[in-house]
């Protein structure tokens, strides 16, 4: 990592080893309650796709994975509230219990909107997992049948997430500093 990416986090919330005890936690669990079932893991680009190659591996049943890119910040730190799709998935979801995969779950204004859309579409059923959840900025009613951890309402990067597409590389989470986003 370079220096400069090290210096704009204010500290580590969750090395790499424990975002790993995480997600090896919600495979199990993932496993266990989807055994016998036509799964199918949906991946919301761009951040959930560190998450998702994890959990896709610590997932010991058959399944099956598409992706959606949706857009509601642009380049800020608050969502818009507009959600825009910009990749949809590309498998019929009729009788498939589909499983919305998302690294943070925040105000819920998106995930909302998402689910509700992909209900339309006859999937035999649909939940939430994420790794991160930020219950008290919640929004709108939305709840994730699998998570990570609860974490505390601060802007987090690192393992995906990001501030204006950087940080993403970053094999753990930390907080970023202020002064680099302007918060």
């Amino acid at each position: 990592m370079t220096n400069e990416m090290i210096n704009d986090i204010q500290e580590v919330l969750y090395s790499e080893e424990t975002i790993a005890e995480m997600v090896k936690r919600v495979g199990a669990e993932i496993s266990r309650d989807y055994k016998g079932k036509n799964l199918l893991l949906v991946s919301v680009l761009k951040g959930s796709v560190a998450f998702m190659a994890d959990l896709m591996r610590a997932i010991d049943i058959p399944v099956r994975i598409d992706f959606m890119s949706v857009s509601s910040y642009g380049s800020g730190t608050k969502t818009s509230g507009v959600v825009k799709i910009i990749k949809d998935l590309d498998i019929e979801l009729e009788g498939y219990d589909i499983l919305i995969v998302e690294d943070i779950l925040d105000s819920g204004k998106t995930l909302h909107y998402l689910v509700n859309m992909l209900k339309n579409r006859n999937p035999a059923s649909i939940e939430v997992c994420t790794l991160f959840d930020k219950p008290e900025r919640r929004e709108v009613d939305v709840f994730a049948k699998y998570k990570g951890c609860d974490i505390p309402d601060a802007f987090i990067v690192g393992y995906g997430l990001d501030y204006d597409e950087k940080y993403r590389n970053l094999p753990y989470v930390g907080i970023l500093k202020p002064e680099v986003y302007g918060g």
